[in-house]
C-alpha cells in the first residue's frame, strides 16, 4: 500500500506541476498585484525547485495538512470530508444495483449458454458497458426525467428541503438513523437515476465475469459428481458451482467499487450531485491543483482498501485460502 500511495502522489504532483506551470496567475487572475503574487508564491514554496515543493507537500500530507484551496481558502481535507460521503453513498448504491442485477444475469446466461437468453443478456450488458458514461446518464435523464417524469434529475434533495447529515455524512443513511422518513424517501428518489446510470456502466463486467467463471466451474469433476449423485440442477448451480465461481467476481467487484468512486465525475457533474466527482470537476476548472491532488490521493486510498477487502473476502468464500 505504501509504495502505491507514494507513487501516486509523486506522479500526480509532477503532472500538476507540468500542466499548470504558473499556478499563481491561474489562481489570482490577471489583475493581481505583485505583492499578492509574491505572498502566494512564498506560502506554497512555488519559487523553490520541484523536489523541494514535493518535500513540503509530502511533509504536510503526513502531518494531516492536505493543503488549502486557493480559490476559497478552505482546507482541502475539510472539503473532502464534506463532499466524499455523497460519493460514497452513490457508489455503494450503484455497486449494490450492479450486484443484484449483474450476478443473476451472469448465472442465467451461463445456465442457458448459446441459447436466445444467453445472447440477449450478453448483448444487453455489452451495450451498457460499451456506452460512454455521459451517454448513459443523459439517456436515463431523458427517459425517466423528461419523457416519463418518474424521478428527479438534479441534486441530492428537493429544493427547499434541508437536512444535517452529521452522523455518517450520507443523507440516506442519516435520515434513516434519525427516523426522518420524508427526507429518506426524498433522498432515495433523487438517488435512483444517478446510481442506476453509474451501475449500468459497470454491471456488464460483473455479468460477464460471473458467466465465464460459472462456465469454467461447470467443467470440473465435483460438478459432474454432484449430478451423478442425483442432485437437481438448481441445487448444483446455486449451492456448489456459484460459490466456487465467485472469487473472480469478488476480485472484479473490488476493482469496480474503487472505479465507481473515480468514475463518478461525469455522472455527478451531469446530475449535479454534490460529491467528490463534482468537486473534482470544479477544482479542475479553477486550476486548484491542491484540491485535484487531494481527490486523487483519496481515490487511491479507496482503490487500495477495496483491493484489500476483496483479498479478505477470498478467505470467506474459499476455506482453503488463509488470510
Amino acid at each position: 500500500m505504501i509504495p502505491v500511495l507514494f507513487g501516486v502522489t509523486l506522479i500526480t504532483f509532477i503532472i500538476s506541476f507540468v500542466t499548470v506551470p504558473n499556478p499563481v496567475r491561474a489562481w489570482t487572475g490577471p489583475r493581481a498585484t505583485a505583492g499578492a503574487i509574491a505572498a502566494i508564491e512564498a506560502r506554497y514554496h512555488l519559487n523553490a525547485p520541484v523536489y523541494v515543493q514535493y518535500y513540503y507537500y509530502m511533509t504536510n500530507i503526513l502531518s494531516g495538512n492536505w493543503g488549502t484551496v486557493p480559490s476559497t481558502g478552505r482546507p482541502v481535507l475539510f472539503d473532502l470530508e464534506h463532499f466524499f460521503p455523497a460519493t460514497a453513498e452513490l457508489a455503494i448504491v450503484a455497486i449494490i444495483i450492479a450486484i443484484v442485477v449483474g450476478i443473476p444475469l451472469g448465472v442465467l446466461a451461463a445456465m442457458y449458454q448459446g441459447r436466445t437468453v444467453d445472447h440477449a443478456i450478453r448483448s444487453f450488458y455489452l451495450t451498457a458497458y460499451s456506452s460512454p458514461p455521459f451517454f448513459v446518464a443523459l439517456g436515463v435523464i431523458l427517459l425517466f426525467g423528461y419523457v416519463w417524469r418518474i424521478f428527479p434529475t438534479s441534486g441530492q434533495l428537493s429544493q427547499g428541503m434541508v437536512f444535517d447529515a452529521n452522523i455518517t455524512g450520507m443523507v440516506l443513511v442519516d435520515s434513516l438513523l434519525k427516523g426522518n422518513i420524508p427526507i429518506f424517501l426524498n433522498a432515495l428518489d433523487h438517488l435512483v437515476l444517478p446510481a442506476t446510470a453509474l451501475s449500468l456502466i459497470y454491471f456488464g463486467i460483473v455479468s460477464r465475469i460471473t458467466r465465464a467463471s460459472l462456465l469454467e466451474v461447470f467443467q470440473r469433476d465435483f460438478i459432474r459428481a454432484s449430478y451423478a449423485k442425483g442432485l437437481r440442477r438448481r441445487a448444483v448451480i446455486f449451492k456448489h458451482a456459484l460459490r466456487n465461481a465467485m472469487i473472480p467476481t469478488v476480485t472484479v467487484l473490488g476493482l469496480l467499487l474503487a472505479g465507481l468512486f473515480g468514475g463518478s465525475v461525469v455522472v455527478e457533474t451531469i446530475f449535479n450531485w454534490p460529491g467528490i466527482g463534482l468537486y473534482a470537476y470544479q477544482s479542475i476548472q479553477s486550476f486548484d491543483f491542491p484540491s485535484v491532488m487531494g481527490v486523487t490521493l483519496l481515490l487511491t486510498i479507496c482503490v487500495v482498501f477495496a483491493n484489500l477487502a476483496a483479498d479478505i473476502l477470498y478467505a470467506v468464500l474459499d476455506p482453503r485460502i488463509k488470510v
